[in-house]
């Protein structure tokens, strides 16, 4: 019976320095930045936050299946080109 391939030591050390070199350590983790705590790494979790001006608001909006499907077909972001569209039509009856 042959052995498996994967049975072999087939990769090199866990760490791309000799651990034994303090040189080698050294220069390896010069350029690291310093762990700041679990509170610094949530806040930068997620999408930043937007101003009030610039927040959207989930709303129910009935549209005939149509128009919706033709918007739909346009791809990505059909929902952000609805919306310049509601926005051109604002602007244009407020002139």
């Amino acid at each position: 019976m042959s052995k498996k391939p994967t049975s072999e030591f087939i990769h090199g050390p866990d760490v791309p320095y000799d651990v034994h070199n303090p040189a080698a350590v050294q220069a390896f983790w010069q350029d690291a930045v310093q762990h700041q705590g679990l509170e610094a790494l949530r806040a930068k979790r997620g999408r930043p936050k937007k101003s009030e001006t610039d927040r959207k608001e989930q709303i129910a909006l009935r549209v005939d299946a149509d128009v919706l499907a033709w918007y739909r077909a346009l791809g990505g972001g059909w929902q952000t080109k609805m919306n310049a569209v509601l926005k051109a039509y604002r602007d244009a009856t407020n002139a």
